[in-house]
C-alpha cells in the first residue's frame, strides 16, 4: 500500500516531534528509603482522572487525539544539528507537556510545576527580576527568598558542561541561553539550590545543591500553568545524572496504557526500586553514538514481527548500518520507524487484517479502520532490539482517535526513529547506566 503525499507530509513532521515527557512527582517515599538509594513516585499524565488538567466531558477518543494534535506542534526534537550536547537539546518544542512534575525548590521550599523531558538535560524555572517572561499561573521563583541559593562560577565544570554560556559582567558568574527550534528561548544565570521532593503522606526528601537554570529571560509557546523544564536526559546536569550516586544510576517506569479506566498511576522508580528482575526480563545496549548527543538513550532495533512475518530492518550483513537506530522516549507518543522501512512494516498489517482501511481524517496516522470495534483481529507485533523481543501490549498497538477510527500507533521517521510511551505501555522499563542497558518486562502497570 502506498503512503498518500497528505499521510506522508504528516507524518515526516511528525517524525522529529515529540510529546514532551513531563510527570505529577506525587512522592510516596520516607527520608531512610531515599538515602537507602530506592524510592517510587507516581507519574500522572495530563488527561488521567488524577490530574487537575483533566476533562470528564471529554471521550477516551477525544483525549487521546488531543494528545496527538498537541504532540504534532512539536516538531523537530531530536532532528541533529550539530555534534555537541546543548545544540541538540535547544531543538525541543516545550509546549503543552503531556505530564508535570510537582516539586519544589529552595529554602524555603516553594512550589513548583514543570515540564519533564527526556530530550534535554538542564532543569530551569522562570525567576525574578525577569525582563521578559512568558505568562504564568503561579508566581515566580524569588531566589533572594531562598536561603540556599548560590550562583554557578563560569569557571565551574557544570558551567562548562553547556555550550552556550557566558560570564556575567563582573567576570564571575555563568549566565546560559538556550533556544528552542519554534524560536522559543530561555536565558538567565546557573545556580544551585535545594530540590525537594515529597507528598502530603511521607516526609519530604530535600537534594541540596542541585543545579539549576534560573530563567530571567524566556519566551516562547510555553505552557502557562508550568515553570520551566526538568530535564530527565543522559547529560551532566539532568535530574537523573545529579542524582546518580544516591540512585546507583538506575530508573525505571511503568506506563498504564492511555486509556486504561480507574484511577491507577503509572510509576517511576529510582535506585534499588528500580531493578527489573525474574522472568521475562530481557536487555538490550545503550548505544552512545560519538555524533550525537549523550542526553537521549539510543538503542539498535534489528527487526520488527507482525504476527509469524519477521521483517529485517536491514538488507544488508553489516550490523553497524543499524546500531543505535532508534531512541527510547518516553515523552513521544506513538513509535516511528525508519521511513524506508516503514512501509513494508504497514503493508504486512494491513495484510493481517480484514478489514478495508480508510483515511485518519487529521492525516496524523497512516494506517486506520472505520469501525467502532476495538477488536479488529490485528496481529501481534513484536519489537526485536539487540538481545530483547519485545512483545507489544495489543491494547496499545492501535488507538482510537474517534468512535469511528481505529489507527495503527506507528508512522514513519524522516531522520530518527523513536520507541513512544504507548508501545512501552504495560512493560516495566529499567534504565541502568553503568551497565548502559534497557531492560523490558511483560508488566500490568495498573496493579503496581
Amino acid at each position: 500500500m502506498k503512503i498518500t503525499a497528505s499521510h506522508r507530509h504528516s507524518l515526516l513532521s511528525f517524525a522529529t516531534l515529540t510529546t514532551t515527557f513531563s510527570i505529577f512527582f506525587l512522592c510516596s517515599f520516607s527520608l531512610t528509603e531515599a538515602l537507602n538509594g530506592g524510592f517510587s513516585v507516581d507519574l500522572i499524565h495530563r488527561d488521567s482522572p488524577n490530574s487537575p488538567f483533566y476533562n470528564p466531558s471529554e471521550t477516551s477518543s477525544q483525549r487521546m487525539a488531543n494528545a496527538l494534535h498537541r504532540s504534532v506542534n512539536r516538531v523537530n526534537h531530536f532532528k541533529p544539528k550539530s555534534v555537541s550536547t546543548n545544540s541538540l537539546q535547544t531543538d525541543v518544542i516545550p509546549n503543552n507537556g503531556e505530564f508535570l512534575i510537582k516539586y519544589f525548590v529552595g529554602t524555603p521550599p516553594v512550589p513548583m510545576l514543570s515540564i519533564v523531558d527526556t530530550g534535554s538535560d538542564l532543569i530551569w524555572i522562570q525567576c525574578t527580576p525577569c525582563t521578559k517572561c512568558y505568562n504564568q499561573t503561579a508566581p515566580l521563583f524569588d531566589p533572594k527568598k531562598s536561603g540556599t541559593y548560590k550562583k554557578v562560577s563560569c569557571s565551574s565544570s557544570q558551567c562548562k558542561s553547556l555550550e552556550t554560556t557566558e560570564c556575567s559582567n563582573d567576570g564571575k558568574n555563568c549566565q546560559y541561553s538556550m533556544s528552542y527550534g519554534d524560536s522559543s528561548f530561555t536565558n538567565g544565570e546557573l545556580a544551585m539550590d535545594t530540590l525537594t521532593l515529597g507528598s502530603t503522606t511521607s516526609q519530604s526528601v530535600p537534594f541540596p545543591k542541585t543545579i539549576i537554570g534560573c530563567g530571567h529571560d524566556n519566551h516562547g509557546s510555553f505552557d502557562k500553568e508550568g515553570s520551566g523544564i526538568v530535564g530527565l536526559g543522559g547529560g551532566a546536569v539532568s535530574l537523573v545524572s545529579q542524582l546518580r550516586s544516591s540512585i546507583g544510576a538506575k530508573f525505571s517506569h511503568c506506563l498504564i496504557p492511555l486509556n486504561s479506566k480507574g484511577k491507577n498511576s503509572s510509576k517511576l522508580n529510582f535506585g534499588s526500586n528500580a531493578l527489573v528482575s525474574g522472568s521475562g526480563v530481557v536487555s538490550t545496549p545503550i548505544v552512545q553514538k560519538p555524533q550525537n548527543s549523550v542526553t537521549y538513550y539510543f538503542l539498535t532495533l534489528e527487526a520488527m514481527s507482525v504476527g509469524r512475518k519477521r521483517l529485517e530492518l536491514s538488507d544488508s550483513s553489516t550490523f553497524e548500518d543499524i546500531k543505535g537506530n532508534i531512541i527510547i522516549d518516553s515523552g513521544t507518543t506513538v513509535t516511528m520507524l525508519p521511513e524506508y522501512f516503514y512501509s513494508k512494516f504497514e503493508l504486512a498489517v494491513e495484510e493481517a487484517i480484514h478489514l478495508k482501511r480508510s483515511d485518519d481524517p487529521s492525516l496524523i496516522l497512516s494506517l486506520c479502520y472505520k469501525t467502532s470495534k476495538d477488536d479488529i483481529g490485528a496481529p501481534s507485533i513484536t519489537a526485536h532490539f539487540t538481545g530483547a523481543d519485545v512483545m507489544l501490549s495489543p491494547k496499545t498497538t492501535f488507538i482510537r482517535l474517534s468512535e469511528k477510527f481505529l489507527c495503527l500507533a506507528f508512522g514513519a521517521g524522516e531522520t530518527l526513529s523513536i520507541f513512544g510511551n504507548l508501545a512501552q505501555s504495560n512493560l516495566l522499563v529499567g534504565y541502568d547506566l553503568v551497565k548502559k542497558t534497557v531492560s523490558f518486562k511483560p508488566t500490568d502497570c495498573t496493579k503496581l
